[in-house]
């Protein structure tokens, strides 16, 4: 079982430690949160969340942090994905 080294603080402010490799989508649910989807290819960009400034797509990327800091996501908004 991998290790949990990696702290993410998610935009409703609930902190939870993931491992290296871990998927975004579980993770985030497991936040409450739930990231948005689209195409689930990387095309869409539906799924786009910011890391520590960093844009990255989660769909086609899983967690990665070089120096297992701590990660802040923060989800980005699209007004025309917004109902």
């Amino acid at each position: 079982m991998k290790e949990a080294k990696i702290k993410i603080i998610w935009p409703n402010n609930h902190e939870t430690f993931v491992s290296e490799g871990d998927d975004w989508f579980s993770s985030a649910e497991k936040a409450g949160l739930e990231i948005p989807t689209g195409c689930l290819t990387g095309s869409c960009g539906a799924c786009e969340i910011d890391v520590n400034g960093e844009t990255v797509r989660a769909c086609i990327s899983d967690i990665k942090s070089k120096e297992k800091c701590i990660l802040k996501v923060v989800l980005t908004t699209d007004p025309f994905w917004e109902n």
